[in-house]
Parts: C-alpha cells; sequence; structure tokens
C-alpha cells in the first residue's frame, strides 16, 4: 500500500513539479509476468522517476545496511526502503553478485518487474559505461524479456554533487524487449553472457543517446 501512496501522492506531485516528466514506449513493458528492466543510471532520482512513470510496481535490491541500522533512524530508513519497493541483499563477502542474482531470481519467479542498472553504479561523467554481466545471467537463466530504458534529463533536476533539485524536463525512454533465450542452452558460457550484455549496453547507447565508455564505472564515495 505505501508504495502506492508514495507514488501518487506523497513524492510523486513533487517529482511531477520539478521533472515535468514524460515516458515514450511505455507500450514495450509487458502488462504482466517477469519483466527485466535495465536503465542507465545518472542521477539519485533515476529510480524515483522510473517508478513515477512505469505503471507497474518495480522491485529494486538494495544493500542490506539500509535495512540493519539500529536507532529511530534505522528504523525510519527500513520503513522507507521497504515501502518503496527495495528488497535487501548482503553485499559482503565473495557471495555477494550471487547473493544479489538469487534474489533477483526470486522477484522474477514471483512474476514481478525487477529494475537494475547495469553499469553497476551512477555514471561519474555522465557518459554510458560498460555494462556488468549480472543482468544477462538472470535473463539467461530466467527466460524473463530484459527491456532496456534510457533515463533522459535527471541531471538537471538533481545535478551531481548538489543536494538541491532544481526544474527541468525528464523523459524515460522505453526500448522493445531484448530475447535472450536463443541463447539459454549456452548460458554458462561467459562470451556467450558478455555477448548479451554488450548487445543490451548498446540499445541503451541507442536510447540514451551517451557517450560510450569500455570501462566500467567506478563507484561513488558513499
Amino acid at each position: 500500500m505505501w508504495y502506492w501512496i508514495f507514488k501518487y501522492v506523497l513524492i510523486g506531485p513533487v517529482l511531477r513539479m520539478f521533472g515535468r516528466p514524460a515516458i515514450d514506449g511505455a507500450h514495450h513493458i509487458p502488462a504482466s509476468g517477469p519483466v527485466i528492466l535495465a536503465s542507465n543510471h545518472l542521477t539519485v532520482v533515476d529510480s524515483f522517476f522510473l517508478v513515477l512513470m512505469v505503471r507497474r510496481r518495480i522491485t529494486f535490491v538494495a544493500k542490506s545496511e539500509y535495512f540493519t541500522e539500529s536507532g529511530t533512524k534505522g528504523r525510519a530508513k527500513r520503513w522507507f526502503f521497504t515501502a518503496a519497493g527495495q528488497v535487501p541483499i548482503d553485499r559482503s563477502g565473495a557471495s555477494a553478485a550471487e547473493s544479489a542474482l538469487n534474489t533477483a531470481r526470486k522477484i522474477l519467479d514471483d512474476g514481478k518487474v525487477w529494475g537494475i542498472y547495469p553499469e553497476g553504479t551512477r555514471s561519474p561523467d555522465g557518459r554510458l559505461h560498460k555494462g556488468k554481466t549480472g543482468i544477462a545471467r538472470v535473463a539467461l537463466a530466467t527466460g524473463a524479456p530484459v527491456v532496456p530504458v534510457a533515463m533522459h534529463g535527471t541531471r538537471q533536476v538533481n545535478p551531481a554533487g548538489s543536494r538541491m533539485w532544481r526544474f527541468g524536463k525528464v523523459t524515460v525512454t522505453v526500448g522493445e524487449p531484448l530475447d535472450f533465450t536463443r541463447f539459454a542452452e549456452l548460458r554458462d558460457n561467459r562470451h556467450v553472457v558478455r555477448a548479451a550484455t554488450d548487445e543490451l549496453m548498446h540499445a541503451l547507447m541507442t536510447l540514451s543517446g551517451q557517450e560510450y565508455v569500455d570501462d566500467y564505472a567506478l563507484r561513488r564515495p558513499a
């Protein structure tokens, strides 16, 4: 319930005021069944605008620290991230990546929408960086379609390094679903997984108009 209250009552009106958002290609998102929404990542508010403009409920995975902090602040964080549709994963240790992928598979097995940023973190320079292969591994294992999504204008609303929002124009561009089931029998082949990932990043580059960089984005300091 809180997910929809946040979306339409508490946060949605503020987002509409600052970003005047629009969505193009929403018909490419299946109305039901498992689907992976894979987006470029420019700034913190990408997730907020993506949730606002997509009709279906989107589930993201978030680091477990958001759910385990003690005290009043910790309880408030836990409540907010749970209400916002995020599920915790433990990112410590060697099994962190596998834990995240298992959580994603569970989301898809339940017929839900998994939202993910293939770059792994926000772009430090506005360019599109090399994609990590986790999305392709999950898509190959589950058969879920991958829908590329490009965010435009969010850096104007929430400039890098600034905590103050500005007025701008945000557009969410949704591309045609990518079907990787043709590679299902080769899902354990790392070259196939890499090729599927690169196909997704090419689709994102085309949708977003960003310059592509064949290097991983560096994680921003916490």
